[in-house]
């Protein structure tokens, strides 16, 4: 996976209704530690990783790079939203088009801060890159993920099996400008 082409980073932060995407900082570190070494948030990502191995290996401002976006909820970290190239999927109707991610820490499960921070993230990427899809990938067995792409407008590509589980390809398809 790659960034986002010739998409000027960062963007300016973008406010919802309740949160704020913007780019990590170092105040997020222990945030970022938490997310990837959650055995929740992993359950459906081949598991998590080691906090000791992330406590050692992680910059002091984790995730900074096109593309991934810090979601911030009154001043704290509560996930990341990320769209990436996908330039090397598994999939050849994922191969080269934005790909979609997510991850959100436990505690924020439940409010629809996922749904308001992808549609925002979404909204933006309509703006600076308009016409171009998104896909997604998620595991069948993940149901709060699969609603989510629901909710995003994505629609069903294919399944297969990956990682020793069924997978899910949706693709949302290009918002086209109406000038």
């Amino acid at each position: 996976m790659i960034g986002l082409g010739s998409v000027a980073w960062p963007p300016a932060p973008i406010k919802t209704e309740r949160l704020v995407l913007r780019e990590s900082e170092t105040r997020d570190r222990p945030a970022f530690i938490e997310l990837l070494a959650s055995p929740e948030v992993h359950t459906y990502l081949g598991g998590p990783r080691p906090r000791d191995e992330l406590e050692r290996e992680m910059p002091g401002v984790p995730e900074r790079w096109p593309g991934s976006f810090v979601v911030d909820l009154d001043g704290a970290m509560i996930g990341q939203v990320l769209l990436r190239r996908a330039t090397e999927h598994r999939r050849p109707a994922a191969a080269g088009k934005a790909d979609l991610g997510y991850l959100f820490l436990p505690l924020a499960w439940g409010f629809g801060y996922a749904t308001e921070a992808c549609a925002a993230a979404l909204d933006w990427f309509d703006g600076v890159l308009p016409g171009e899809p998104v896909v997604l990938t998620t595991q069948t067995a993940n149901i709060g993920s699969m609603r989510l792409a629901a909710k995003l407008g994505f629609t069903e590509v294919e399944r297969f099996h990956a990682w020793d589980a069924e997978q899910w390809l949706g693709l949302r398809s290009p918002v086209m400008s109406s000038d």
